[in-house]
């Protein structure tokens, strides 16, 4: 590559800096600005220096153009029939919606377009995924399509796993990679291409993407966004990515179907013997149709969509004892081993029935599927901003992912799908799936548009605006965590949580543990908290694997099985095979996927920790290999151990990420939660018999009841120091305190309604100085309470004792003023802040040395105090002393 030649001017090298790297153009223009040409030639060392760097840019360029392969499309997929008006329209604009039927062939095929189109040269093409399986067998599929290895052309990275080199082309990953890396890189200039994929599914993540990707391609007009979507709602992408008056271009692409019969067959209803009537169970129901599909096709593949895996699980076993004939029962879902996964996509001599969760019903194809059989279930997770409470109902699916599923089959003949409901249920469901931005929390979202400073989110270009009740929503959590301040600014401590790769209210019991030395501890419990539950049950095995979990529980917290298991575990994973350590998994009743994910995920958050400055440390436990029996449990001693020294500091650094979910006991059964939530403690917890006054809850989660689910219990007094910021403060019966010279008052505080502490003795003179200040001078200085010789009070105190004997004395309770006009006089001129004894001589000693007129004004004289004086003769009547005789006299004393 010939060497870049000095230039006649500066805007000459303006079409070069286009054709180098897209991560080194923005650098190279900054730098090439700088340069004054006018006191420049070709020797000077600032232009060398800035040439040589471009010409390294210009060269990696142009290797990874020579690296794009031979590029073939399977012509019988209907997207390769328009690559020609794809490449086309790519290289004309900046964003192309594609909207293609299921088994159009668009997932597959748009990234090789793209490379067509020229790009993948200056930058990767960035293709995401929403799911990880989907982003594996993507890969797999456009490596092998492009005749190259996986990993070097083409690679994917899914969470904990990354498959890509810096020369490889295209990238295929989840959208939550992409969304991680836009906080290192905010303008994505490793990818001069991204494709959303399966963007009709409108995950939080997608739409946060979309929002991002909309304000950088007014910043970054070289780069390409490819929107894919199912034929559902394409306009409103387009009119999102209208851009300065240019609307995107929108391609429909149909799917390559053979024609499907729809079955309507509801659940069918019986009387039992008591005469009720009974519907039939879904396990029965999914048996039947399968029945009636054997009947007249032996030999199809069958895709049975299921709500999770206890069902996958469930439905499986039902049918194994039915003995089909030359069938394989193959389960597909998330947390499903790879190697496992990856048996959908093989062909079998038999027939197969795939039991899959909805990742079955647009993000794979599966390759075989003749008939589909749809519950019409989905389990959806909803988040209630009123009970602040994650629900998880399981709910009827849309008619567009009805109709996504049915597109599952007639992919290789002619099809049918089986719908376990009838006809009139199918048309009076909703249109289309809401997007997930409208039922979860936002939290998340908020804290890193604020670390990325994205701006107001009120005014962010979000595909769909959320709710301002959900907005504020998540404000509020943020501010509960103390990582965002009233003014909704990022605090110091929620930048730490923001760079944390788990949810905000879990990052903050890291962030606090570091503080209470128990970081080791507690990023262990985060990670568990953040991967589904590690322990594999089932209906069947449930007796069998509470013995087993036995092991590691702690009768006061379920926080501490899972550092209890952790030790287990790790112990055994040091010294087993990967073989070994599966088996004993099994036996555990333990997945070992989720298992791995765990210890991924704690070295993650060792890794992520140490990048902002906190050392994690070992775990103490592990100090104690002495103690560390041969199954890896922990001894009694070291227990007690962990009890004493560490319990407490792992437990206050849990509370601090969840003051929202402490309940106080409120009956036998249920407890009082924050905001008056009526919860249960679910059954699968050590502390579901137990009768605890207070307990701290992992996670609400809303079922049948509100179940609380990973509890501890706890000592309520640690609310205090940790929600000062949103604990509420009464007082009642403020008074004065004679010995101790002040006004004291009885504090009750609240956290969300719940009574955190009752009644409790306090200063009342700091709280509310006004209305201390006037007990102060009520009791203190007018009735005399107050015990102090500042000389105005004593000769005050006098003077009144005096008018009130002389009272005593002529029997009339009317020479004395009122108590209201000696209040006043004091009031006049003592200061506002005074409220106490300690403060009230501190002044005045003060006054008598620098204002002494201050202090004099504030003596009484007996023209103030009495109302009229006693005449003479009045007196006569009451003497002071009485006579006797000569030698006897009493002196009198009047009451």
């Amino acid at each position: 590559m010939n060497s870049i030649l000095f230039p006649a001017q500066k805007n000459d090298l303006l079409p070069l800096l286009d054709q180098c790297m897209a991560k080194d153009q923005f650098t190279l223009q900054r730098s090439l600005n700088k340069l004054d040409f006018s006191q420049l030639t070709e020797e000077s060392p600032a232009w060398k220096k800035w040439a040589a760097k471009a010409q390294r840019s210009l060269e990696e360029a142009q290797q990874r153009k020579l690296r794009v392969p031979k590029i073939q499309y399977d012509m019988a997929l209907p997207v390769a029939a328009k690559k020609e008006l794809l490449v086309e329209l790519i290289r004309d604009n900046q964003v192309v919606v594609i909207a293609g039927e299921t088994g159009s062939g668009k997932t597959t095929q748009i990234p090789k377009i793209c490379l067509e189109a020229g790009q993948g040269v200056r930058g990767k093409i960035g293709c995401t995924q929403p799911r990880r399986l989907a982003a594996k067998s993507v890969s797999e599929r456009i490596a092998e399509e492009l005749g190259s290895p996986l990993g070097e052309v083409v690679g994917y990275q899914v969470r904990f796993l990354d498959l890509v080199k810096a020369h490889s082309l295209i990238k295929v990953m989840t959208d939550g990679i992409l969304l991680a890396e836009v906080q290192n890189d905010r303008f994505l200039t490793q990818y001069d291409t991204i494709i959303i994929d399966e963007a009709h599914e409108r995950s939080i993540n997608i739409d946060f993407l979309l929002g991002i990707l909309k304000q950088l391609l007014l910043k970054r007009t070289d780069l390409k966004v490819i929107i894919t979507s199912a034929t559902i709602d394409t306009q409103r992408f387009a009119e999102h990515f209208t851009l300065n008056g240019k609307r995107p271009p929108v391609v429909e692409v149909s799917g390559r179907t053979f024609p499907v019969e729809l079955r309507y067959r509801p659940l069918a209803s019986y009387e039992d013997d008591a005469g009720n009537v009974v519907e039939q169970d879904m396990t029965t129901g999914i048996a039947d149709a399968i029945d009636e599909l054997s009947n007249e096709d032996p030999f199809g593949d069958v895709l049975v969509f299921q709500v999770g895996e206890r069902d996958i699980k469930e439905t499986a076993e039902v049918l194994r004892k039915r003995n089909l004939k030359n069938t394989e029962i193959v389960p597909l879902y998330a947390r499903l081993a790879m190697s496992d996964q990856q048996k959908v996509f093989q062909t079998s001599q038999k027939r197969r029935i795939i039991l899959s969760t909805n990742v079955a019903e647009t993000s794979l194809t599966i390759p075989g599927i003749k008939y589909v059989i749809d519950p019409g279930l989905v389990r959806i997770s909803r988040y209630s901003v009123r009970s602040k409470v994650q629900r998880l109902p399981i709910e009827k699916i849309s008619q567009a992912s009805a109709n996504q599923r049915k597109g599952r089959c007639g992919r290789v003949s002619d099809g049918i799908c089986i719908r376990l409901y009838d006809e009139a249920n199918f048309n009076a469901r909703p249109e289309f799936t809401d997007p997930e931005i409208h039922r979860t929390a936002l939290s998340s979202v908020i804290l890193t548009m604020a670390q990325l400073n994205l701006g107001d989110v009120q005014r962010f270009p979000f595909i769909e605006k959320p709710a301002d009740k959900s907005i504020n929503d998540g404000f509020r959590q943020l501010y509960e965590l103390g990582a965002l301040d009233e003014k909704h600014r990022l605090t110091p401590e929620g930048r730490q949580i923001a760079k944390l790769p788990i949810d905000p209210s879990v990052a903050k019991m890291v962030v606090e543990a570091e503080k209470n030395g128990v970081l080791a501890e507690v990023i262990v419990i985060a990670a568990a908290l953040s991967i589904q539950d590690p322990r594999d049950i089932n209906q069947t095995t449930m007796q069998a694997a509470r013995v087993a979990h036995k092991l590691f529980e702690d009768e006061r917290s379920d926080f501490l099985f899972f550092l209890n298991l952790w030790h287990f575990y790790e112990h055994q994973r040091r010294h087993l095979t990967q073989n070994k350590l599966r088996k004993l998994c099994k036996t555990n009743f333990l997945s070992y996927m989720r298992m791995r994910e765990w210890h991924e995920l704690t070295v993650q958050l060792e890794q992520s920790l140490k990048r902002i400055g906190m050392r994690v440390g070992k775990l103490n436990l592990f100090e104690e290999k002495r103690k560390i029996n041969k199954q890896g449990i922990a001894s009694d001693e070291v227990q007690e151990r962990l009890s004493d020294l560490h319990s407490i500091a792992v437990h206050k650094s849990l509370l601090a990420g969840l003051l929202g979910n402490v309940a106080m006991r409120d009956d036998d059964k249920s407890f009082l939660g924050a905001r008056s939530t009526k919860l249960f403690i679910h059954p699968s917890s050590a502390l579901f018999k137990r009768k605890p006054k207070w307990v701290l809850a992992g996670e609400l989660i809303e079922t049948t009841k509100l179940y609380a689910r990973n509890n501890a219990v706890i000592d309520i007094h640690w609310v205090e120091g940790l929600a000062k910021h949103l604990i509420k403060h009464s007082y009642s019966d403020p008074h004065w305190q004679k010995k101790r010279g002040q006004v004291g008052a009885y504090e009750s505080i609240t956290l969300y309604g719940l009574p955190i502490v009752s009644r409790r003795h306090c200063n009342y003179g700091p709280i509310n100085p006004v209305e201390a200040h006037k007990i102060f001078i009520r009791h203190g200085l007018v009735e005399g309470q107050l015990f102090s010789k500042i000389g105005f009070f004593v000769h005050n105190q006098a003077l009144v004792h005096k008018i009130e004997k002389l009272e005593h004395k002529l029997r009339r309770p009317d020479f004395l003023v009122d108590d209201e006009l000696i209040y006043q006089f004091y009031d006049e001129r003592i200061p506002k802040q005074i409220y106490s004894k300690p403060a009230f001589e501190k002044w005045a000693k003060r006054a008598e040395k620098e204002t002494p007129e201050q202090i004099k004004a504030l003596y009484l004289t007996e023209a103030y105090l009495m109302k009229q004086q006693a005449s003479a003769s009045l007196l006569q009547d009451f003497p002071d002393q009485v006579h006797l005789s000569n030698q006897l006299s009493f002196d009198v004393d009047y009451h």
